[in-house]
């Protein structure tokens, strides 16, 4: 599986890995969103250490954990982004969002 998702109190966090596209970015989604819905957490940490390639689903997939967690006032953290990926990060504007 794409994603690890580690609950600690009031954080969660998902280990992605892999590639990030359209094809893997949907089954991502789906996995994070359910474990912020059953938890409910005042964080959410996504970690990209071990993703090793990412396109505009990548961007999407961030984009759209943020639009979530707005609702419940969350944060998002992103974490262990590889140089490449954090680049493409910042060109999108995703430090306006989230911590990088």
């Amino acid at each position: 599986m794409p994603v690890r998702i580690n609950v600690t109190g009031e954080v969660v966090t998902a280990y992605l890995s892999g590639e990030i596209d359209h094809h893997s970015a949907r089954e991502m989604r789906e996995c994070i969103d359910s474990a912020v819905e059953l938890n409910m957490p005042t964080l959410l940490v996504l970690d990209f250490s071990e993703v090793s390639f990412m396109d505009s689903s990548g961007i999407g997939l961030v984009m759209g954990r943020y639009r979530n967690l707005q609702k419940s006032g969350a944060d998002l953290h992103i974490t262990g982004a590889p140089p490449n990926i954090h680049k493409v990060m910042k060109l999108a504007g995703l430090e306006k969002l989230a911590k990088l």
